[in-house]
């Protein structure tokens, strides 16, 4: 979580409060890291980190979009930004994907 928040405070970013939300809550079996946290002005954010080894497809977008729809209804409220940090290679078709459906790649 420190390495979230301190590449986050690089950029100008600055949060309440954030809170880890663990897989096994939203009944998913992924590696992933997940926080919803709010920022000074009271917007919502979904915050993804990613740590693979293999490179992220198409099929990996649909399953973000499919954890963050699980993440809306699990808070019970929709996220003003959505903000995903990959460790691995990202596919270039999957890059333009995540950026048409409003994710920002860190």
């Amino acid at each position: 979580m420190q390495m979230v928040v301190d590449s986050l405070r690089k950029k100008g970013k600055i949060y309440k409060k954030m809170q880890e939300v663990a897989p096994k809550e939203l009944g998913i079996r992924n590696k992933i890291k997940m926080y919803k946290a709010t920022d000074t002005t009271g917007y919502f954010w979904a915050i993804f980190a990613v740590s693979q080894k293999s490179r992220l497809l198409m099929k990996d977008v649909h399953k973000f979009e499919e954890i963050y729809a699980k993440l809306t209804v699990f808070c019970g409220h929709n996220f003003k930004h959505k903000i995903i940090f990959i460790d691995a290679p990202l596919c270039s078709k999957a890059k333009e994907a995540f950026k048409s459906q409003g994710w920002k790649i860190q």
